[in-house]
């Protein structure tokens, strides 16, 4: 019989995809359930990774002139009600506040009491209440282009949640902005995506395709989504950020209008661009293994963990020799940030090592009496099997970490590229396309097909019926090229991504 791996995860990808995943979570100490159903507490290890992608997409959008601002948390229900599409889109997923407090219900509770004169949303998104704001900021072209993003929670009372992925509160950045014309707004919708695009191949290590949603796949009320879609290693694609060009629709709905330069009364053209943590989930499942979590190096909390090992009457010297490694470390620089040294010098054992495999850290070093007297360190690269370990001279070490660090981040992401390869085909025939998506369960859940697809709605709605298959997106670099629609045989001119979806 051949003998089963130990692993650190149960269960693994292979056995229980979803299941591993929270598992992962877990054990990483990133993030539990919290008491309210469908929230989640986010831990100082999982906060920690979101504060360096809030960091680091923050500095993005504001080398494109956006600044930060903030929204109330509630939205009035006659703004949403002023555009319709906007508010059917998100109707059954609202938290409404009907009452502003509490009082003795005469059997030792409580119950709401002071009825609102009129609901209040907890935000879901905010275009309509940030609509209101810059109706006031704007009477000419001068105030024009607005550039705002906030940083913020929201709220989309899910039915079904996951930690990360789907939750009923979340965190998330969402910008919006107003222009004078059409081009100018459409120009910043790309803009954005660009920047979502940068962040999340070039830090998260995810490579993703940029594309356009289908028209009932945009976002509500806008003229124009576009996307970028990753994909899992259970073969799901998860939609990793979006940009929307929402026409003048907003606007009117708002009352954002100006004088042109001609003198004219003209309504504005405006955009929104939003992600969340969402992507830490994505992160999470693109690269984990079944030991834990795997982090890029450029967002993890830690690059670096040092373990000394000592027996009793060794440890002092073991651990000034360990500070003075991490003080060395700390002096060098990672992609323009010092680089984050953690040092455990906790006794407690095997345990140790494998607590900090679980959270990801992308280097591990040990440092013993042996490394000391041979001025060497004992490496291990998370990106690499737990088992594999390796002696370096200690100054060679210090001075190759940033080099170490970048290989790990280059190394991940190359990988991630060449499983996205080996699992995306080119399909023409209907009866393979549904043979494919009809076996697809848990770990195997098909792939990503580019397929021909006629432009029905009716066709799109009816493979998602069928197989829960959704189009991802219209890549941009898919060519024009004459083809039948998978669905129904129609003529068609260019292939879309499906996929099974989070």
């Amino acid at each position: 019989m051949a003998k089963i791996e130990k692993t650190a995860i149960t269960p693994t990808r292979e056995q229980n995809y979803p299941d591993w995943y929270q598992e992962v979570v877990k054990a990483a100490d990133m993030a539990e359930n919290s008491p309210v159903r469908g929230c989640m507490v986010i831990k100082p290890w999982g906060y920690a990774i979101w504060e360096n992608m809030m960091r680091l997409m923050d500095e993005l959008f504001k080398e494109t002139g956006v600044k930060n601002a903030y929204f109330p948390l509630f939205i009035p229900l006659s703004y949403m009600e002023k555009e319709a599409q906007h508010v059917e889109g998100f109707a059954k997923e609202c938290a409404v506040v009907t009452h502003h407090r509490l009082e003795p219900d005469g059997k030792g509770g409580l119950k709401p009491a002071g009825e609102l004169a009129e609901p209040l949303i907890v935000r879901p998104t905010s275009e309509t209440i940030i609509g209101e704001s810059m109706a006031r900021w704007t009477s000419s072209y001068r105030d024009l282009p607005i550039l705002i993003n906030q940083w913020a929670n929201v709220v989309r009372w899910e039915m079904r949640t996951r930690m990360f992925l789907r939750t009923s509160e979340f965190l998330w950045q969402e910008g919006h902005t107003a222009h004078a014309t059409e081009q100018e707004a459409i120009e910043r919708t790309m803009r954005m995506l660009d920047v979502y695009t940068k962040f999340v191949e070039e830090y998260l290590a995810m490579p993703v395709i940029r594309g356009r949603k289908t028209p009932s796949e945009r976002f509500p009320g806008a003229e124009d989504t576009t996307c970028i879609e990753a994909m899992m290693q259970d073969k799901r694609a998860l939609q990793a950020g979006t940009s929307h060009f929402l026409g003048q629709n907003f606007a009117k709905g708002s009352g954002i209008k100006f004088q042109t330069e001609e003198g004219q009364e003209a309504y504005a053209w405006t955009t929104s661009w939003g992600s969340s943590t969402r992507m830490i989930g994505g992160m999470i499942m693109v690269h984990s293994d079944d030991d834990g979590l795997v982090l890029p190096p450029r967002i993890a909390p830690a690059h670096v963990v040092i373990l000394p090992i000592f027996k009793k009457g060794e440890d002092r010297s073991i651990l000034e020799n360990a500070i003075d490694l991490k003080n060395a470390l700390e002096a060098k620089l990672f992609h323009g940030q010092k680089i984050r040294v953690e040092l455990d010098d906790r006794d407690i054992g095997g345990a140790r090592g494998w607590e900090w495999v679980k959270k990801g850290v992308p280097v591990r070093i040990e440092l013993g009496p042996r490394d000391i007297e041979k001025n060497c360190v004992s490496m291990a690269r998370r990106d690499q099997p737990s088992s594999k370990k390796a002696s370096m001279n200690r100054e060679a070490f210090i001075g190759e970490i940033p080099a170490i660090l970048e290989n790990i981040q280059e190394s991940i992401f190359n990988r991630a590229i060449l499983y996205r390869k080996e699992n995306t085909f080119q399909m023409d025939d209907k009866k393979k396309f549904y043979n494919l998506f009809e076996k697809a369960s848990g770990y195997h859940n098909g792939a990503f097909v580019m397929a021909h697809w006629c432009g029905s709605d009716k066709c799109e709605e009816m493979i998602k019926k069928d197989l829960s298959v959704t189009i991802r997106c219209i890549p941009f670099d898919s060519p024009a090229e004459t083809g039948v629609c998978i669905y129904c045989g129609s003529a068609s001119s260019r292939r879309v991504l499906f996929a099974k979806a989070y």
